[in-house]
C-alpha cells in the first residue's frame, strides 16, 4: 500500500462515521483509529514479516466547512437542494477529459445524471429527483461529501 493510498483512507474514515479500521495483510499491517477528543485520526503500522516496507503517511489536517448565513437561506428558500445520498468523493465528469455532467443554467429532468460520487472504488451516477434549473453547484469537483450534503440548488420553476 502506497503512501497515498493510505492518505485517502485515512481521509475517507475521517469523513465517514467509522471510529476504527484495521487492515492486514502479507506485507504490511494497518490499524486506523479516531479518538473523540481528536478529529484527526492516528496510524499505527506493524511490519509484518515480509521484506516489503510502507511509509507512514503525515495525519491529515480536517477543514472546517462553513455553514450558509441566514440570509443566504431566505434568498434561496425557493431553491430544492440535491443532496449525496452516500459519503464518498464529488465527480462533476465522467473522466477527467470528459464534459461535466451538468453546469450552472443547465436544465434538469428527473432521473438524469447529475454527477458521480466514488465509494471504495465504486463509481456511483446520482440521479435528480427533481426538474429545473441547476442554480449553483455546492461542492467542487473531486472532493470528499458526506451523507446528505447538499450538492446542488435546483430552481424547480426553472
Amino acid at each position: 500500500m502506497k503512501a497515498k493510498e493510505i492518505q485517502e483512507l485515512i481521509d475517507y474514515i475521517s469523513n465517514s462515521g467509522l471510529a476504527e479500521v484495521k487492515i492486514k495483510t502479507d506485507e504490511f499491517e494497518l490499524s486506523i483509529k479516531k479518538y473523540a477528543e481528536s478529529s484527526a485520526p492516528r496510524v499505527v503500522e506493524a511490519p509484518a514479516p515480509a521484506p516489503a516496507a510502507v511509509a507512514p503517511a503525515p495525519t491529515p489536517t480536517p477543514t472546517p466547512t462553513p455553514a450558509p448565513t441566514p440570509t443566504a437561506e431566505a434568498a434561496h428558500s425557493n431553491l430544492v437542494e440535491i443532496k449525496s445520498p452516500m459519503i464518498g468523493t464529488f465527480y462533476l465528469t465522467s473522466s477527467p477529459d470528459a464534459d461535466p455532467f451538468v453546469a450552472v443554467g443547465d436544465s434538469i429532468k428527473a432521473g438524469e445524471t447529475v454527477c458521480i460520487i466514488e465509494a471504495m472504488k465504486l463509481f456511483n451516477e446520482i440521479e435528480s429527483e427533481i426538474s429545473g434549473k441547476i442554480v449553483k453547484i455546492l461542492v467542487s469537483n473531486s472532493t470528499p461529501v458526506e451523507y446528505d450534503q447538499p450538492l446542488f440548488l435546483v430552481d424547480p420553476a426553472g
